[in-house]
């Protein structure tokens, strides 16, 4: 149901309270054409409700010309920002930037967030953010897997479909997502509700299968059938199945980069709002569906770059595939069993 222009800034406000906004701290609205107008103006609004010191810097749209589609995440690397020195600098200088466009993957993002600067994504339909309007109570779940995480130095997922996945884990940071920034130099994305790291290079190995119901990203697709992916030393080795495999095979074909076929990020979904159902509702051009990314108990893994944590593929496909019903072990211990999170108590919903 349409959410008015009032809640709409008054839901800003109480994001960018989180984000530790108030009068002492300055704000930049990061916007395009296509950002969303309400959402732009809410959050300068909101900002000046807080009395920061807020002005926006307007970037003209970026298309590379491999990229297909028109989701923001189908094509990394390079943004509307890749060479325009000045208006990184006008970046900088805010302690909080809210992104309305889009830099995710991009190495000035990472330049801007090494400075202190504060950056927040919001990019989804002003309903989808109602829903999943971030609390501390967020954090605190997703802060309490975190702690296991870092410590993990394996991980082992299974499913009834039959994947059989492990990794070792402890070269990359563990990265949590709960809706806001409130410390220097941290990215976040409103809404979410989950978290990650990277496998040790090389070390990625065995089978995930995509059952029916699962969703691939940035498609937009629920599986229709099972896809099997076979993976070795860390790559993608093998992608078996009817027409939607021939469908991925082709499209990974597409980019002629080896390096498409890593696996990057992978990790659990923690926020109980989000609703796997919900893609199902949205045109596929109104956000980049985080409600697939963050629902409570996913397993999410991508392939791709790693980039943004100091790894050295640096490849423009990135894809997220968050799967249902799995079991999910750190050095042997049971976090997510068939889709809903056990461990620790802290990071289970209500």
């Amino acid at each position: 149901m349409p959410v008015s222009d009032s809640e709409l800034t008054q839901m800003f406000e109480q994001v960018l309270t989180l984000s530790r906004v108030d009068e002492t701290q300055s704000v930049a609205i990061l916007k395009s054409h296509y950002s969303n107008p309400r959402t732009v103006r809410a959050a300068m609004d909101a900002a000046q409700r807080l009395k920061a010191k807020v002005y926006a810097v307007e970037l003209p749209s970026f298309n590379h010309p491999r990229a297909m589609g028109n989701d923001m995440t189908a094509y990394c690397g390079d943004t509307a920002l890749t060479g325009n020195l000045a208006a990184q600098r006008a970046l900088e200088a805010a302690d909080l930037v809210v992104d309305t466009m889009m830099l995710l993957h991009s190495p000035e993002q990472e330049q801007i967030l090494k400075t202190g600067t504060r950056i927040l994504l919001a990019v989804e339909p002003p309903e989808v953010l109602a829903r999943m309007l971030p609390t501390e109570d967020d954090k605190r779940r997703v802060l309490a897997s975190e702690a296991l995480l870092k410590q993990a130095r394996r991980i082992h997922v299974r499913s009834a479909a039959g994947s059989d996945f492990h990794a070792e884990l402890g070269q990359y940071p563990a990265v949590t997502e709960y809706g806001f920034a409130d410390e220097p130099g941290r990215w976040d994305h409103w809404p979410s509700g989950f978290l990650f790291s990277w496998p040790n290079e090389e070390t990625a190995q065995g089978t995930l299968v995509l059952d029916v119901g699962d969703i691939v990203l940035p498609f937009k697709n629920y599986c229709r059938e099972r896809i099997t992916l076979e993976i070795d030393k860390g790559f993608i080795t093998g992608i078996h199945g009817g027409f939607e495999a021939e469908y991925l095979r082709d499209y990974l074909k597409y980019f002629k980069d080896p390096e498409v076929y890593g696996i990057s990020h992978i990790g659990w979904g923690l926020q109980p709002r989000a609703q796997w159902t919900a893609m199902g509702l949205h045109d596929r051009n109104d956000g980049m569906c985080m409600d697939a990314r963050a629902f409570y108990g996913n397993f999410l893994f991508s392939t791709g770059p790693n980039t943004e944590v100091g790894g050295t593929r640096k490849t423009p496909c990135h894809l997220d595939i968050p799967l249902r019903g799995c079991d999910i072990y750190l050095d042997d211990r049971a976090v997510v069993l068939a889709g809903d999170v056990v461990y620790p108590p802290e990071s289970k919903a209500d």
